[in-house]
């Protein structure tokens, strides 16, 4: 593996930015460009699968597992479903997974260092991400935003990583004492105060239980 590969920053050139919400300006590294500096870094002796995913109503969720020289690293992600204006209609469900997959694998090369330095500290008025590549070629994912057990600021987990850890504790049949327990004598806080970071591990290691 070259570490110093994996991460080093993307140039200028490859670092895209688009419009978000509350007049936020978001970075982000196309799916094709994280391809290729895993394909670098393991001289293309990497795989990735999706080893779950779930429709919801407005948007999809996969599981993505990627494997490098027998390391492995699990990741969510996640994808709006694209309706037609007039309709409501799904236009392409099979974009909106291929742009979730691409998701979850930029987020599990994050895990190996990939993009790492778009997440250093920004002004207040710009937001960073390396997610959520739609398969024509645009971005379209989303800042973190408020939700029930996380508010997705100050380095708190989302509410999507909080509603998907409850989801797999309860397919797991851990209590929600028991999971903050777990929480507190791991991470030194309640599920409700993690970090994205822990949160992101937390899940991890839940996936691979």
């Amino acid at each position: 593996m070259k570490k110093e590969l994996l991460e080093q920053p993307f140039s200028a050139e490859e670092i895209k930015q688009r419009d978000g919400n509350f007049g936020q300006t978001l970075e982000y590294v196309p799916g094709h460009i994280v391809i290729e500096r895993l394909n670098q870094a393991f001289e293309s002796l990497w795989s990735f699968e999706i080893v779950r995913h779930e429709v919801q109503e407005d948007e999809v969720i996969v599981i993505g597992r990627l494997s490098a020289e027998g390391i492995v690293k699990t990741q969510f992600g996640s994808s709006r479903i694209t309706r037609a204006k007039e309709t409501g209609e799904i236009i392409s469900l099979a974009d909106d997974l291929k742009s979730a997959a691409t998701d979850a694998l930029k987020k599990c090369a994050t895990l190996l260092g990939v993009g790492l330095h778009l997440y250093a500290d920004k002004p207040a008025s710009r937001s960073t991400e390396t997610a959520g590549h739609k398969g024509n070629g645009d971005d379209k994912s989303q800042p973190d935003n408020g939700g029930n057990g996380g508010n997705g600021k100050n380095g708190r987990l989302s509410a999507k990583q909080h509603s998907f850890l409850m989801r797999l504790a309860n397919e797991k049949g851990i209590t929600r004492k028991e999971l903050n327990d777990q929480c507190v004598s791991t991470y030194g806080s309640v599920i409700d105060y993690l970090t994205r970071q822990n949160a992101s591990a937390l899940i991890e290691n839940m996936l691979a239980q």
